[in-house]
């Protein structure tokens, strides 16, 4: 199994990095060869330069000189490192989705799900010490996906098969929050504290998700937006962020979080709960008042495919950045003034305002681009938040 390293500035430890990682670092000059570097399990500091590191540099050097690396992937990776740097973090990300997902189609227990599920109370909450900083591996989103699709499918044939209109409210529900609880669950299990409970996910599902449609709809009283232009789509964007962001905040400073993964789950919650019932308010909007051809249920599917890119991906990079900027201090006003907040609010408004604006409608290729790169900048800040969570470890336990 690969080393986990450490190097230090002299005013303070980063990492922890892997072998490639730390070799990267070396070949960017972001460490040199009197660098003090440790690895788990070492006892001493020791010079880059007099580690294996160093010798293993070497020995790769010949052999990469020969090998023109890939135009895609190196762009990638500098991509990675450059939204890394953003955060603070420093050196190449590492990102492995096989490794993430590597846990949704084994089989699991009833015991794993609630074992997962009751995360989060005060008899639950684990220390910083016997937090995991590794990559976290979750699956019950699947499942509670699976499960609403089942319920879905049975409403389905009740309210269309069966012509039965009772339970048309029912198929617009399930449909309009499969996907977005279902994220709400992934990323309540990589939340690797484990310190917010499922009671205050809800919470914020319900609560925040329509307090933030509240107080975008009261700031839509102040600045009408009527029809959607390529300018009235950025102030889609900035409103609704902003109305979303400001009910994260309160919840931010309501549980007193410090970690970044709870920032990326409390955003997500939050704007799942906003996407959910808006989805539902569109699919009610066609259905009774017939605003066009399309039937609601093209609209529910449309909405929910679509749902995976959306709401829930905007507010959780939004209240990440909250939190690195905060990090256990108490949230202040002057944290939203600061400039990687700020870089991160406007990159969630960027993509709600290009996903809103009037080109290339009806193209899964603008989806697809716009939620591969929603996800890309998720997953670098998760690993900004992993790296949060080895630093407080190690500080603490002093390993």
């Amino acid at each position: 199994m690969d080393k986990e390293w450490f190097y230090s500035t002299g005013s303070e430890v980063r990492g922890p990095f892997s072998s490639d990682q730390m070799i990267r670092l070396a070949i960017d000059q972001k460490i040199n060869r009197n660098t003090q570097i440790i690895a788990r399990g070492m006892t001493d500091w020791v010079p880059f330069a007099a580690s294996d590191l160093h010798a293993l540099m070497k020995a790769q050097s010949g052999k990469n000189s020969a090998q023109a690396p890939h135009a895609t992937g190196s762009l990638i990776r500098a991509a990675a490192r450059r939204i890394s740097e953003m955060t603070g973090e420093t050196g190449p990300v590492s990102l492995s989705l096989k490794d993430i997902f590597s846990e949704v189609f084994k089989k699991h227990t009833k015991e794993d799900g609630e074992k997962i599920f009751i995360a989060g109370t005060v008899y639950t909450t684990p220390k910083v010490k016997d937090i995991s900083a590794d990559w976290p591996k979750p699956w019950l989103f699947f499942r509670v996906f699976l499960v609403s699709m089942i319920v879905y499918g049975l409403l389905y044939v009740c309210a269309i098969s069966l012509r039965n209109p009772v339970t048309l409210p029912g198929l617009i529900l399930v449909g309009s929050f499969a996907v977005p609880f279902s994220l709400v669950v992934f990323f309540f299990e990589t939340n690797v504290p484990r310190n917010i409970s499922i009671f205050s996910v809800v919470q914020m599902f319900f609560v925040g998700g329509t307090a933030s449609i509240l107080v975008s709809l009261f700031l839509y009283s102040i600045v009408p937006l009527d029809q959607l232009t390529m300018t009235s789509a950025i102030g889609v964007g900035v409103i609704e962020e902003t109305g979303k962001m400001l009910i994260a905040a309160w919840f931010i400073y309501r549980l007193n979080s410090r970690y970044v993964l709870n920032g990326l789950l409390i955003g997500a919650a939050i704007g799942a709960g906003f996407s959910a019932f808006e989805t539902a308010g569109y699919v009610y909007l066609f259905q009774a008042f017939g605003l066009s051809d399309t039937s609601f249920l093209d609209v529910i599917f449309e909405r929910s495919w679509t749902a995976v890119g959306t709401h829930t991906l905007w507010t959780a990079i939004a209240s990440a950045a909250l939190m690195i900027v905060k990090q256990d201090q108490p949230l202040h006003s002057r944290h939203f003034m600061q400039r990687r907040f700020l870089t991160f609010f406007a990159i969630a408004v960027a993509l709600h305002a290009v996903w809103d604006m009037p080109i290339m409608n009806g193209s899964d290729l603008k989806v697809i681009v716009l939620t591969a790169i929603g996800w890309f900048i998720v997953l670098i800040l998760m690993n900004s938040g992993l790296r949060q969570v080895t630093r407080m470890i190690h500080s603490e336990t002093g390993h």
